[in-house]
C-alpha cells in the first residue's frame, strides 16, 4: 500500500503563487539517498517569502516548503546514516530547487545530512535552524578574521528576528558585549534577557554624513542592509568585521573605500544555503558546544502546525514576529 502523509506545497499557476497541504506520497518527492521521518521544522522569513510569492525562493515548481527539517532516517542508500538516525538538514535548496522539510517525510542527498549533534534535539535543532545557523556562521567567520570579546562591542541590526535573537544569545554566551539595534521599543526587556548590554532604537539613530564616523563596532551582524549597512560600514572600528545577512530594509548599499583603507574593515558576506559541508559540520558543532544559544525557551516562543503556516507567514511579512517558530509535523 502506497504510504500518505500531509505536506505544505507551493504551486505557480499563471504567474500567481499558490501554496497550502496536499497529500503526497514519496514518489512525489525529488530524488535522494536518504529518507528523513520529518518531526519538526521551522519558520523563517524567507519561507514566508517563498509562500507567499513576495519573494522569488523557488527555482522550480511545486516544491514542498520549508528550508530547514529534523527527525529520523526512515531509510537509507547512503552507509554513513542507518534507520533511526537523529539528523537534520538545513539550507542546501531545501524549498528552492528541492522539496523542503514541511511534509512528514523528506528525501534528500546524503551530502545535505548532519548527523545531530550531542546536546542538540530535533526541537533544539529547529529553534536554532537556518536562522541560528546563519548567526553562529556570521561569529565563525568574524571570529576568523580575529574578532574577540577584548576587541569591542559587537552590534546585531534586526535585532528580534531569528537570527538578531540567536546571535545576540550566541555573543554574549561568548562574553561579547551586544548592543541591539531595533524598531520596536516595546521588546528593549526581551532583548536585555536575551543578552544585550544595550539597545538602540533605529529611530533614534544618527547615521551622520562623513564618510567615516566614530569608531564604536569591532564586529557587527547587519540583517537589515540599505542604510543601516552603510552606517555600520562608517562607524567600524579599526580591524572590525561586519557579517552582511539580509536585506530587510534594502538590497543597497552606498558607501566609500575609505573604511576599508584607513580602518581596514572587513565586510563578510554569509551565505547559509551554499555553505560547504565541512563548515556545515564544524559550525553546527560549535552551534552543540561554545555558541549553543542559552534562551531558547523564550526565543523558540512558539510552535505551529502545518495548517496555521498561512496565517503565522503573514505575521512574517507584516514584521510582527519576535523570535523564532517551530513547526511541529504531524504524528508528533
Amino acid at each position: 500500500m502506497t504510504r500518505t502523509f500531509d505536506a505544505f506545497r507551493i504551486h505557480e499557476h499563471n504567474g500567481r503563487i499558490e501554496s497550502g497541504l496536499e497529500q503526497l506520497t514519496l514518489d512525489d518527492l525529488g530524488d535522494g539517498d536518504v529518507v528523513i521521518a520529518v518531526s519538526h521544522s521551522s519558520i523563517n522569513y524567507k519561507d514566508a517569502l517563498a509562500a507567499t510569492g513576495k519573494g522569488k525562493i523557488l527555482r522550480r515548481y511545486p516544491l514542498v516548503g520549508g528550508i530547514d527539517l529534523a527527525g529520523q532516517v526512515e531509510r537509507s542508500d547512503d552507509p554513513r546514516y542507518q534507520p533511526g538516525d537523529p539528523v537534520l538538514v538545513t539550507g542546501c535548496g531545501l524549498s528552492e530547487t528541492h522539496d523542503g522539510g514541511y511534509a512528514r517525510y523528506a528525501r534528500v542527498p546524503g551530502d545535505w545530512v548532519i548527523p545531530m549533534p550531542a546536546g542538540l534535539d530535533a526541537w533544539r535543532a529547529m529553534c536554532i535552524g537556518t536562522a541560528g545557523f546563519t548567526a553562529a556562521l556570521a561569529i565563525h567567520r568574524m571570529e576568523h578574521n580575529h574578532l574577540a570579546p577584548d576587541r569591542g562591542p559587537v552590534v546585531v541590526t534586526g535585532a528580534t528576528g531569528g537570527v538578531g535573537s540567536l546571535a545576540i544569545d550566541m555573543l554574549a554566551g561568548r562574553g561579547y558585549s551586544v548592543a541591539a539595534v531595533t524598531g520596536k521599543r516595546e521588546q528593549a526587556d526581551y532583548l536585555r534577557a536575551i543578552g544585550a548590554a544595550e539597545v538602540l532604537l533605529r529611530d533614534e539613530l544618527d547615521y551622520g554624513k562623513r564618510p567615516l564616523e566614530r569608531a564604536r563596532w569591532a564586529g557587527a551582524v547587519d540583517n537589515v542592509g540599505g542604510e543601516m549597512l552603510t552606517w555600520l560600514t562608517r562607524s567600524m572600528n579599526f580591524w572590525g568585521s561586519i557579517a552582511s545577512i539580509g536585506l530587510a530594509a534594502s538590497a543597497d548599499l552606498n558607501t566609500t573605500v575609505l573604511p576599508f583603507i584607513l580602518r581596514g574593515i572587513n565586510l563578510l558576506g554569509v551565505n547559509s544555503s551554499a555553505t560547504p559541508r565541512e563548515w556545515r559540520l564544524a559550525v553546527w558543532e560549535r552551534i552543540a558546544s561554545d555558541l549553543q544559544p542559552q534562551h531558547l525557551d523564550r526565543i523558540g516562543n512558539r510552535t505551529v502546525e502545518l495548517a496555521q503556516l498561512p496565517e503565522v507567514f503573514d505575521e512574517y511579512m507584516k514584521g510582527q514576529v519576535t523570535g523564532r517558530t517551530v513547526v511541529i509535523l504531524p504524528g508528533n
